[in-house]
């Protein structure tokens, strides 16, 4: 419905009064949108003819389209009630309520104007908005193509049925029925050919549905637009980014950015530049962003969209303290901000304020209704505290004649985002031909874990090793408890002691081997692309031997996606007495290799994908005093995850260095491991 239908009703009272009362300027004024000067030419009117019904309902309307919503139904009311039966002003007050955001109350007044003249064009298409206006968008369309029956064509019908349309779809995408959301767009297109508010968000659509050939198609086609070419632009360097080409992604961005003049509008300005600098933090050229940030910063401090783009970078940065400082300040700024809240909950949960992650964001859903990242966030969230089984069996066998199956699992009952309870059982079977000997051994354990403060965990678990040998049965108390701590940021520390038995082969399991570790692991994450992993274990065992491991990596992260590194692998160990006719244990040991690695992890891959990972390293191994040997290492991984709930896969290990054995050399391990969700959510979740 349109101020224009209504000017000519005015114009219809107006010729009903006399020339003196002309108020054709009046009208002139509202017809080019100049409601300020129509509202002061109308109440100038009034002075003169305070009962002029026409004047007063041009008031009422200037007052209205100017904001004024409040005052205009108080007019209108006024109106109604002088004029109860009067048609005209029934559909001005209609509207006004409309303007007034009383969806409900319009909704009610306009079914009845419609029992009152079912082909009023005024009724039905102002019906028709106010179900959009509360979203009830399938009759919504019935009504506005009622509308346009009756004045086929209609510019403003028209104008309604497109938004109707995109709010229909929007609704669909959010409840995540992408098929029908992307039919509703389409048949938009098929009635506004290239219209670009339905371009922009059927290519958001084929975003969010990972459809992100489709999406950079749509993008390529808004582009054609030239008023449009940053948005295009902008999109394309999103799409390479969920791609994985993050170098295709900056060199788009920077494209656009360097389009920026001094016509740009300030949306493009302000969208192009947060792409610019999101583009280097996905390329981790931090300093860069940085500085751009900080200029921004320094004429805009308090601007949300900055704060968020610093927030990100110091996510990306692993420094979540600092982001969490600039997530509070844009949640000061605009408590229902989608940025503010999902991002505070992805900062928090990386700093294992696991119970303040998932509040905000389930404070993201009441504002943003089923939005799928959030979703996905606290399904992501959930996967970490939701109960599971998990089973390995496999098969290993070396040079020296040993071979042996194996079963082990794990069960893992979360009761709360701090505590879980453990168990497990492991059954080994091992044998050697040669030596005619052969062994068996069951591990029963039970544990907790548990975090003690957001950045220290600690794990436990006790239980017994049973062990049947040639001719030896024992049973032994077995252990194994660690911290696992998070001392700085990109640092992670886990101490611990495990006491467990020597169970590599038969003889060994015969001997009654008792092993005391005390163990140390040390790892240092850098923001360009280094890595250092470093491990200490000191054992005592109660053969009287001691031994001293070391071990460490320094690699290079080549990819993100997939997670692709490079590195330099050193070790050491010594043993205090030597024993080689029982087990490996030479007075020193030295080995280092260079090695790749690919993975495509499991936890990133999403139900009815693969996921892989494989290792291969080469290099020189010495061994006391005698000369270096070539050794190799070859490790893979193949896997399939069948649902959220459950995956599974394979892997095998090939290794000739002579620490991988108890034994010596070649040794080969292949194996097959299922996990599975016992639950869809936590258990102490709703």
């Amino acid at each position: 419905m349109t101020y224009k239908y209504y000017l000519r009703i005015c114009v219809f009272f107006i010729s009903s009064f006399a020339f003196s009362q002309d108020m054709q300027q009046g009208f002139t004024y509202l017809e080019t949108g100049k409601y300020a000067k129509a509202e002061s030419f109308f109440e100038t009117i009034l002075k003169d003819y305070p009962e002029n019904k026409t004047a007063k309902l041009c008031y009422g309307r200037a007052v209205g389209l100017q904001g004024e919503s409040d005052k205009a139904v108080v007019i209108f009311t006024d109106l109604l009630d002088t004029y109860p039966n009067d048609f005209e002003i029934k559909l001005n007050y209609a509207e006004s309520l409309l303007w007034n955001k009383n969806y409900q109350d319009a909704k009610t007044f306009y079914e009845g104007l419609i029992a009152e003249n079912d082909q009023s064009f005024p009724a039905l298409l102002g019906y028709a908005n106010t179900l959009s206006n509360l979203k009830i968008y399938d009759e919504a369309l019935t009504y506005v193509n009622k509308a346009l029956e009756v004045l086929p064509g209609n510019a403003n019908a028209l104008t309604s049925k497109k938004y109707i349309y995109l709010g229909y779809a929007y609704q669909n995408q959010q409840a995540q029925n992408y098929d029908e959301a992307e039919d509703l767009l389409q048949e938009n297109l098929s009635l506004f050919p290239d219209d670009i508010d339905t371009l922009i968000n059927l290519a958001n659509l084929y975003l969010i549905a990972n459809r992100l050939d489709d999406a950079e198609t749509v993008y390529n086609k808004i582009g054609e637009h030239p008023d449009y070419k940053l948005t295009a632009l902008n999109g394309l360097a999103l799409v390479a980014h969920l791609k994985g080409k993050e170098a295709d992604a900056l060199q788009i961005s920077e494209h656009a950015f360097a389009s920026i003049n001094s016509e740009t509008k300030s949306t493009n300005i302000r969208a192009t530049t947060e792409r610019y600098i999101q583009a280097l933090i996905w390329n981790k050229k931090y300093s860069t962003a940085e500085s751009h940030i900080s200029e921004l910063i320094a004429e805009q401090p308090n601007e949300n969209w900055i704060l968020a783009l610093r927030a990100t970078l110091n996510i990306y940065k692993s420094d979540f303290k600092m982001s969490v400082k600039d997530y509070n300040r844009i949640l000061e700024n605009d408590s229902t901000s989608f940025d503010g809240n999902l991002g505070k909950a992805n900062a928090l949960k990386a700093l294992g304020y696991y119970d303040d992650a998932y509040n905000s964001a389930e404070q993201t859903l009441v504002f943003y209704d089923k939005q799928k990242d959030a979703t996905n966030f606290i399904k992501t969230l959930n996967t970490n505290f939701t109960p599971f089984w998990e089973t390995k069996s496999y098969y290993s066998f070396d040079n020296g004649d040993n071979n042996a199956y194996a079963i082990q699992t794990n069960v893992a009952l979360p009761t709360s985002t701090k505590l879980e309870w453990l168990a497990q059982y492991g059954y080994r079977s091992t044998s050697n031909k040669v030596t005619d000997n052969d062994a068996k051994s069951h591990d029963f354990s039970l544990g907790l874990g548990y975090q003690i403060l957001p950045n220290i965990t600690f794990k436990g678990t006790a239980g017994v090793t049973s062990a049947k040998a040639t001719t030896n049965d024992y049973t032994h108390f077995v252990s194994d408890v660690a911290l696992h701590i998070i001392p700085y940021k990109l640092q992670v520390l886990d101490v611990g002691y495990k006491r467990e038995i020597q169970s590599f082969n038969a003889e060994l399991l015969d001997r009654e081997i008792v092993m005391n570790n005390l163990y140390a692991n040390y790892n240092l994450s850098t923001n360009f692309k280094l890595g250092w992993f470093s491990q200490y274990y000191y054992t005592w065992q109660n053969d009287d031997n001691t031994r001293n491991l070391f071990f460490t990596s320094l690699y290079y992260n080549i990819l993100s996606k997939p997670a692709l590194k490079a590195g330099l692998n050193y070790q050491y160990i010594t043993f205090k007495n030597q024993v080689p006719d029982i087990y490996f244990s030479p007075e020193t040991f030295n080995a280092v290799e260079v090695f790749v690695n690919i993975i495509k992890n499991e936890s990133e891959t999403k139900p009815k994908e693969w996921f892989y990972e494989l290792t291969a390293a080469t290099g020189l191994q010495y061994i006391e005093d005698d000369s270096s040997q070539m050794t190799y290492r070859i490790q893979g991984k193949l896997g399939y995850k069948f649902s959220e709930r459950a995956l599974l896969n394979f892997y095998g290990t090939q290794s000739n260095i002579a620490s991988a054995t108890a034994a010596g050399f070649n040794y080969t391990e292949l194996g097959l491991r299922f996990k599975w969700y016992l639950f869809d959510a936590p258990i102490f979740r709703k």
